[in-house]
């Protein structure tokens, strides 16, 4: 008779020969990095050096916008790091980092999932655009910080819910405190984290002091020293070279 244990295996098996990260360092697609050592799945990474469309043109035959991530499945291809976090914990259900159909707080752990990106995230990429990425003549500082105000301006339901409960949704760690950290943990790499409101740093240090977070990190910084990528997010690199210039 076959044990529950068979079966595990023979889904653990699958997975070691079905997904593939199409990965930079630090970028958005640590998201899905960091899903993928706290499921404890086995996976392939292909690293690149940022900015990808730029740098790493073979991008391009697995995404035609040439941005990462993107993650290769038997079942086809993604390129949302949110969506690819609330696949792959559909997948692996006995994980308990999604939350099923049904359950109270299915509608705020989607809503979670959107709001790192599309709320939380956003704001921080115009920032980084209008203070640093584009040319010395075509940057905007009041443009960058409107949307830096916005970013925490935004971050009010964040504080409401952490007044109340160590995690997002269910009780539980989940996939929406990593696409939630991420975006957080980005506000660090722009230098504006001194900002952030005290539960706000509270919760980021205890998700990023989670075993597969730094798992994550030794993962990519192993992968960057073996291909000669510099093992620092782009955007302290960025911000490190313009501020030395203006020095």
């Amino acid at each position: 008779m076959y044990t529950k244990e068979f079966f595990i295996d023979r889904i653990r098996l699958f997975w070691e020969v079905s997904v593939k990260l199409w990965h930079c360092f630090d970028a958005r697609s640590f998201r899905a990095l960091w899903a993928l050592e706290e499921l404890g799945m086995t996976y392939e990474l292909e690293l690149l050096d940022f900015p990808p469309r730029a740098r790493e043109k073979r991008i391009f035959t697995v995404n035609p916008l040439g941005t990462v991530p993107v993650l290769e499945t038997d079942q086809g291809s993604m390129t949302e790091s949110s969506a690819i976090c609330e696949w792959l914990a559909e997948q692996q259900p006995q994980s308990g980092l999604g939350v099923a159909v049904g359950h109270p707080d299915r509608p705020a752990y989607l809503n979670w999932l959107h709001h790192a990106d599309t709320t939380l995230t956003f704001p921080q990429t115009i920032y980084l655009r209008y203070s640093y990425l584009e040319e010395a003549g075509r940057r905007q500082p009041q443009v960058a910080d409107d949307y830096r105000r916005w970013f925490f301006g935004r971050l009010k339901l964040l504080v409401s819910t952490l007044e109340s409960q160590q995690f997002l949704c269910a009780n539980r760690f989940t996939m929406a405190d990593i696409c939630v950290a991420y975006a957080l943990s980005l506000a660090e790499d722009l230098g504006i984290d001194a900002d952030l409101p005290p539960l706000v740093k509270d919760y980021l240090a205890r998700m990023t002091g989670r075993k597969g977070w730094h798992r994550a990190k030794t993962v990519q910084v192993d992968a960057a020293k073996a291909l000669g990528i510099e093992p620092i997010a782009p955007a302290r690199l960025i911000r490190a070279a313009i501020e030395k210039s203006a020095g």
